[in-house]
């Protein structure tokens, strides 16, 4: 025997012949498990409108309070038909002048309105992005240093060790390899003052990741830049293969480090496909 379906107007309409046979309301209340209010309404909406008043009735208020005078809204969109130009701002200071009587919506109402009726075009987010200056290269050695944590391996003692380098642009020269515990810029100052207390101190210093502020031995700022969209600059220091034998996890060459790695100032672009790997 197939179950059978049964409707909430199925069950008002059983509700009201029942009563209509005489059966007691406080009986058939609790039989069909509402409250005798509920079933003295029910059987005053039949008497009154029939079978069509136990449908559902909408729950939508007879007025709203705030809503806008449909003369106001129709004046706002003739403006804004008239003139496709106009904000919200400026067709308030036009009904400021219309309608003196009585109080003019706010410019965000007035959007509102707008927005409703599709008269509001959305424009896209734009994005900003930074733009840096042009990268001078040095071309005499000492003229401009480059600056690198070689990324970070785990030593046998369970702890990290995090390489910074300090070559020269033009020559190469390695001029220090610290061994830092962290890559906060206080540790990495102690290596730069150390280095910058040499007679002649470079014109600027070109730095991968992070930002460092200095000054030389002279009291002079230097110019640090940030490495951006260079990928050949990257693979400058060559001081991956010389490791100490207590590090936990084999160093890596030059050639899969730039295959499995994309650098992000470079727009996602892998180091191996900005040139030759060296």
């Amino acid at each position: 025997m197939p179950w059978k379906e049964c409707s909430v107007m199925d069950e008002r309409l059983q509700f009201v012949a029942r009563r209509l046979a005489g059966e007691a309301m406080a009986e058939l209340c609790r039989e069909f498990g509402i409250s005798r209010r509920t079933g003295y309404k029910i059987f005053d909406r039949y008497q009154e409108c029939g079978a069509q008043g136990l449908t559902d009735r909408s729950r939508r208020p007879y007025r709203y309070a705030n809503q806008l005078p449909f003369q106001v809204e129709n004046y706002i969109l003739n403006l804004k038909r008239e003139h496709p130009r106009w904000g919200a701002r400026k067709i308030r200071e036009r009904l400021l002048r219309r309608f003196s009587g009585i109080p003019v919506p706010a410019k965000s109402t007035v959007h509102a309105v707008l927005d409703r009726y599709g008269l509001v075009e959305r424009r896209g987010r734009v994005r900003r992005r930074a733009q840096g200056t042009a990268l001078s290269l040095g071309q005499r050695p000492n003229q401009l240093w480059c600056t690198d944590y070689k990324g970070e391996f785990l030593l046998g003692n369970q702890h990290y060790c995090y390489p910074l380098t300090i070559t020269d642009h033009a020559s190469r020269f390695l001029l220090t390899c610290e061994a830092l515990s962290s890559t906060k810029e206080s540790y990495a100052f102690t290596a730069f003052e150390r280095l910058f207390t040499q007679p002649q101190p470079p014109h600027g210093q070109l730095a991968q990741v992070g930002t460092t502020h200095a000054r030389n031995a002279k009291g002079t700022p230097l110019s640090l830049r940030m490495l951006a969209g260079r990928p050949r600059s990257l693979h400058r220091h060559r001081t991956d293969q010389a490791r100490s034998p207590t590090t936990k996890r084999p160093p890596r060459t030059h050639a899969s480090h730039a295959e499995e790695r994309s650098h992000q100032a470079g727009g996602r672009e892998f180091s191996a496909a900005a040139g030759q790997v060296r």
